[in-house]
């Protein structure tokens, strides 16, 4: 009998194409490559000058979601709404996957949205697949079991190419999470804990492992939730094991298998989880059960308190000092007491149907208050749809938010939707970093239920309170 391994060296050595050497990465064998308009230009732009095509289409699978605007497209012309720059990364993605005969998830589609999103909805998404995309939150993906990270864009352009990666193997992280979240904790405040625990480089140069009864007990958008923001702990990728609640998911989702291919993966996948024994590089507990609602009052995701707790002194350190500047808060104080300009409620970490499912219940027959901005963008149309036959998008709009089309959005302020200057965001995305969702824009990282408690209180807001409608 072998040694006992993780989950992660079980995928890895599945898709090891060639071993690594000291002086050599190894060779990756890649499942599923998901591109967008972005990160791939460039890319196709090589495959033209070698004269290559793309070698397994049929694992390449493109949408367009950063560039996009949120507001209903009809024609070409519309894209300018989010500036020639963005319109054109759309226009080159339309015309490079027509040139490469590769599948598009295009304007035209219903199953259209952000790529982390879209991925797990659509089936494709599955346990031991290793998975790339020319995005860093394609950590995402890891919630299946999967060995899922991003890549830059020349790295696009080898896989397109190869349908192969080289990679130096990672070590690896196990974050043991035990204990029950408390009634208004969720998956966000559980991961912008564990990196305030481990730090922004806690995870660098390591994959991820997430595992105990907390873990275990997280739906697949909660679980997402925390793999999506693995990259933001410095790690590589993050990973859980896949379970019955992975099967429950999968299951006749289009592109998962079907009949007697979907018997022999649930066989397959359930002996993808760490063997008994297995040995991790590193070992960091969690107590699920201690932990309150978060908030982040800096410029990275590790600089997070409990929202009622106040803000840290900077201890004579001059960067932490000057995030606190940016960030126009004061030590001392928690941030409750911060009046908030904007809501964001969206992004491949916080936009599927329990997300705003999660948001509504707070705002169900209450108003965004007088002189905030609220977004409610979901995640892919098939979410949008969901959320419309249930009466979200009504609960959205009656309390004064806007209910927009699917795509990244505010998350990153490339696609018309922006955070002016000074102002404060409130945003259930994953960075917090200066500008990042407008030049000069303040962000506060938040889960959807504090986002949307934030909305109409006017200032950074606990969601416990609001939740209790006796």
């Amino acid at each position: 009998m072998g040694a006992a391994r993780t989950l992660f060296e079980k995928v890895w050595s599945e898709h090891v194409v060639v071993e690594e050497t000291p002086d050599t990465p190894a060779v990756l064998y890649i499942d599923l490559h998901l591109i967008h308009e972005v990160t791939t230009p460039q890319a196709f732009s090589l495959l033209r000058d070698k004269g290559l095509p793309v070698r397994r289409r049929d694992l390449t699978l493109a949408t367009m979601d950063h560039s996009t605007p949120t507001t209903p497209v009809s024609s070409i012309k519309d894209l300018l709404v989010v500036g020639e720059s963005a319109a054109a990364q759309v226009r080159q993605m339309q015309q490079n996957c027509a040139d490469f005969d590769i599948e598009l998830l295009g304007f035209d589609s219903d199953q259209r949205g952000i790529v982390h999103v879209i991925g797990p909805e659509l089936g494709a998404t599955q346990p031991g697949k290793t998975i790339v995309c020319g995005d860093s939150h394609t950590s995402t993906h890891g919630a299946f079991g999967a060995l899922a990270f991003g890549i830059g864009t020349t790295e696009v352009g080898h896989v397109l190419a190869t349908q192969c990666l080289l990679q130096r193997k990672p070590r690896t992280l196990a974050i043991e999470v035990d204990g029950q979240l408390s009634t208004g904790v969720g998956a966000k405040d559980l991961i912008l804990a564990i990196i305030g625990e481990i730090g922004v480089d806690g995870g660098t140069g390591h994959v991820i492992e997430y595992r105990g009864r907390a873990i275990e007990a997280l739906s697949m958008d909660a679980r997402m939730t925390v793999c999506n923001m693995s990259i933001e702990a410095g790690a590589r990728a993050g990973m859980i094991a896949p379970d019955e609640t992975t099967f429950e998911y999968l299951q006749g989702r289009p592109r998962a298998p079907q009949g007697a291919e979907w018997d022999a993966a649930i066989a397959r996948w359930r002996a993808l989880a760490s063997d008994d024994g297995a040995e991790f590089d590193r070992t960091v507990s969690i107590d699920a059960s201690r932990l309150e609602p978060m908030v982040t009052f800096g410029t990275n995701p590790g600089m997070v308190v409990s929202v009622n707790d106040p803000v840290p002194d900077a201890a004579g350190d001059p960067s932490f000092q000057k995030a606190l500047d940016y960030m126009q808060v004061d030590t001392g104080k928690p941030l409750t007491e911060a009046p908030v300009d904007v809501v964001f409620v969206g992004s491949c970490t916080n936009s599927r149907l329990s997300d705003l499912e999660q948001a509504a219940s707070i705002l169900a027959g209450r108003r965004v208050a007088d002189g905030v901005r609220m977004l409610v963008v979901p995640g892919s149309q098939q979410i949008k749809k969901a959320a419309e036959d249930i009466g979200l998008d009504r609960v959205f709009t009656e309390a004064g938010a806007e209910w927009r089309e699917s795509g990244c959005s505010m998350c990153l302020g490339m696609n018309g939707d922006t955070v002016a200057k000074g102002q404060l965001s409130v945003s259930t995305s994953n960075r917090n970093f200066e500008g990042r969702q407008g030049i000069g824009a303040r962000t506060v990282l938040a889960s959807p239920l504090t986002a949307a408690a934030s909305a109409v209180s006017g200032h950074v807001a606990d969601p416990r309170p609001l939740m209790d409608r006796s």
